[in-house]
């Protein structure tokens, strides 16, 4: 897989200010002010989720034509109902009985079909700060944006929603490959720094084991797809001029949040990413494994709070220039990493039919020209 940083913002921010938006489902109440300082399990903001309407097939359930359900309701249309509760009852000592399976508002009983429909109650849903900070920016009833000094490292793709635990280091180097055994009972709501690649037996082990977050090099796509469920061919499409994630309100919600750095197959993750995360092991983190390739681009994202007061107060631009450390972008050499040796003037061959802005890199097969959109600035 081959993704595009077109921001320049480097995959690896040793400190800088990080900017992390909550916001709710639906408009909700904030319960915080402008400045609050919050900690990652603060609730910053609630709302009322509406639930999906519960639709009863009473005629059946009860063995009688849907011209008789009107008679046989021990509720009326527009009548609160309790989860348990008679909801309607068929004629007889020995009658049978329909009860409610939600507690909610009955909005329609169906003469014709014999169903009635439930509409439930809806349900809190709150929003945690999930990261140590400063409140900066209110969204009234939406969301709140939060601050923090943090090192940050981003990745190529991910799975998952925000979750914040603590990093756990669980490869010794970037190349190490982690197997399910060495995920126990310790992992539980942490955040794991892996190596080159995990198997889906492994990401199985680490549901079981509550783990948080995974944080890993590469992966096999057959062990991702079997991991999520995610085996049609529909469930995602790879092409020449389009990428995307099956839709996240069909598909099979992932139990814990994947950030891969490198891309898919085994691959080792590039010092800079593993040598930043190793040293704040054992350290609050906040995971975030939304991506899109589309405008507005995001990255998926491991956010570590800082409490240095030598911290970057903003994100550091790197330079493309001769000497500077680069990662690899192209599909022949994907996640390793170089030196510049130097920049083209104006476009150059790359490819057959291909000029481009180019870079000549060395790395350790010897010198290479590639595109500039293929190299990654680390340093």
């Amino acid at each position: 897989m081959v993704h595009y940083n077109p921001e320049g913002t480097s995959p690896v921010i040793p400190g800088a200010v990080a900017r992390i938006e909550r916001r709710l489902p639906y408009p909700g109440e904030i319960l915080v002010r402008q400045g609050s300082r919050v900690e990652p399990e603060d609730i910053v903001a609630r709302t009322l989720k509406p639930a999906p309407p519960q639709v009863i097939n009473v005629a059946r359930l009860l063995g009688i034509s849907p011209a008789e359900v009107y008679r046989s309701m021990r509720r009326e249309k527009g009548n609160k109902v309790n989860a348990g509760q008679v909801l309607a009852r068929s004629p007889g000592l020995v009658g049978r009985s329909c009860l409610a399976p939600v507690s909610g508002m009955i909005v329609d009983i169906d003469g014709e079909t014999g169903y009635v429909t439930i509409a439930p109650d809806p349900v809190e849903h709150v929003l945690q700060a999930t990261v140590r900070g400063v409140v900066m920016e209110i969204q009234p009833y939406m969301g709140v944006v939060i601050e923090t000094l943090a090192a940050q490292a981003y990745g190529a793709f991910g799975v998952g929603e925000e979750r914040s635990g603590v990093l756990r280091l669980l490869a010794l180097e970037p190349s190490d490959v982690v197997r399910a055994e060495q995920i126990d009972a310790r992992s539980a709501y942490a955040i794991l720094i892996c190596g080159a690649s995990i198997s889906a037996a492994a990401l199985r082990r680490a549901v079981a084991e509550q783990v948080r977050g995974i944080i890993v090099g590469g992966i096999e796509e057959r062990e991702l797809r079997e991991f999520l469920g995610w085996n049609g061919l529909a469930s995602w499409r790879v092409g020449r001029h389009s990428w995307q994630w099956p839709d996240p309100r069909v598909s099979a919600g992932s139990r814990l949040t994947l950030v891969v750095t490198e891309g898919f197959g085994v691959r080792p993750m590039n010092q800079a990413t593993f040598e930043l995360l190793s040293a704040q092991d054992r350290q609050e983190a906040l995971i975030d494994g939304h991506t899109s390739l589309r405008q507005p681009l995001r990255r998926p994202r491991v956010v570590v709070p800082l409490t240095r007061s030598s911290a970057q107060m903003d994100p550091p631009r790197p330079e493309l220039r001769p000497g500077a450390t680069v990662r690899l972008l192209d599909a022949a050499h994907l996640g390793q990493t170089a030196n510049v040796r130097a920049l083209s003037t104006g476009p150059r061959r790359v490819g057959p039919g291909v000029r481009a802005p180019a870079v000549e890199v060395l790395t350790d097969d010897g010198p290479l020209w590639l595109p500039r959109t293929c190299v990654e600035v680390l340093s």
